[in-house]
């Protein structure tokens, strides 16, 4: 094994828009970084798991990254491939050169040097005083563990490998998942003739995309400047009920919790629909209740009922990767789940220079301001480590 290389300024694993933010804010301050991505690009999820009609659910001011916003050309609703050429032209502007192919395998704290020690797949190891967890929420696809799933006969794939409904055109699919990634695919499934049955195990959130002339999110965020989390919650499932009419009818059932309250406290993001709504009422996205069982030639279900199916997608979501190579910090700063034990918006600080990034569950504001954070801290240190260092 060579020997390991010491690094200036912090090392930031993951080359999404959080490790960018960080990369980009620490630049800003003069404070250079090391960013190390395992795939071949930045915003790799964006790139390489994603649907192709995805567009961002939010609108583009709260999607922004810090120190640059999008192009004023770009629509309200930027397309996936808008999103990646802000990406690239983020790190392009803030000089940033991730080392990519880089998987990181392990990365510990050497309490005897002061710093962490990051081993690569390629078994080089690198030493800093200070790392950047940005792999994020939604780092490796969640696989739901169903009875008999290896049985299945037909195509099975999770939403990260879904690129278009062209290549399951005339399928009778099944879409585990109701979240935005299982309305979505359902609805685009519709668009070739696929016929989708969409599982629907617990309650649920469908809110219009905008409402009263605003997005959804912006019409929140309005209201929560003046009343409290559970008045705006309200005002929310009303506004969506005389809009979209009640959801219950449609076998999408709402939880007793508000959808921002449940946000707020579980990370479960309410859907946004785009056209999903329209095509369950219209009987061609069918609501089924929870699987069961999975057969080798479809799915029986808990209400004892079991239909055959052509395809399967997981729209199931993914997890944190963290537990997986990151070693040795037993202080409870991260859960056994890979996330921060604190909630935002504390959890973007660990100790021994151990920082996290986009771990919020409020998307890419939460990301933005817990980079910003990050690359302050850093600079309040940063005077004291060019002193030992001349």
């Amino acid at each position: 094994m060579s020997s390991p290389t010491s690094v200036l300024g912090p090392i930031i694993v993951g080359a999404g828009p959080s490790g960018l933010a960080v990369a980009a804010c620490l630049a800003d301050a003069g404070i250079p970084s090391t960013v190390l991505e395992k795939s071949d690009c930045v915003a790799s999820l964006w790139q390489h798991r994603t649907y192709d009609r995805l567009k961002l659910h939010l609108p583009k001011k709260f999607c922004e990254l810090p120190l640059m916003s999008f192009p004023a050309d770009f629509p309200k609703y930027p397309s996936k491939q808008q999103f990646i050429s802000y990406m690239e032209s983020y790190a392009a502007f803030f000089n940033i050169f991730p080392k990519f192919n880089s998987e990181v395998e392990t990365a510990w704290f050497d309490s005897a040097i002061g710093c962490w020690r990051v081993k690569l797949a390629s078994g080089e190891q690198l030493l800093s005083r200070w790392l950047v967890v940005a792999t994020g929420e939604n780092a490796e696809p969640a696989l739901p563990d169903i009875p008999g799933i290896e049985k299945f006969g037909g195509r099975l794939t999770h939403t990260c490998n879904y690129k278009s409904g062209a290549e399951f055109e005339d399928n009778k699919v099944l879409v585990v998942g109701c979240g935005n990634s299982g309305m979505e695919v359902s609805l685009d499934l519709c668009r070739y003739n696929g016929r989708p049955h969409m599982v629907v195990r617990n309650t649920v959130h469908v809110l219009p995309r905008e409402m009263l002339g605003m997005s959804t999110f912006g019409f929140a965020v309005k209201l929560l400047r003046w009343l409290p989390v559970t008045a705006v919650d309200r005002i929310l499932v009303a506004v969506s009920n005389m809009t979209l009419g009640g959801t219950d009818r449609l076998g999408l059932r709402r939880p007793k919790m508000g959808p921002m309250e449940m946000k707020n406290l579980t990370g479960k993001t309410p859907v946004l629909d785009v056209g999903a709504l329209g095509l369950i009422e219209a009987g061609k996205i069918k609501v089924v209740n929870g699987v069961k069982e999975i057969t080798r030639t479809g799915a029986k279900f808990v209400d004892g009922k079991e239909e055959q199916f052509d395809s399967i997608v997981l729209a199931t979501g993914y997890r944190s990767n963290v537990p997986s190579w990151l070693k040795g910090v037993d202080d409870g700063f991260f859960t056994s789940e890979g996330l921060p034990k604190d909630q935002f918006p504390k959890g973007w600080k660990g100790a021994n220079g151990l920082y996290c990034v986009g771990f919020t569950r409020r998307g890419l504001l939460g990301t933005s301001s817990d980079a910003l954070n990050i690359s302050q801290d850093i600079l309040l240190q940063w005077p004291a480590i060019q002193t030992t260092i001349n």
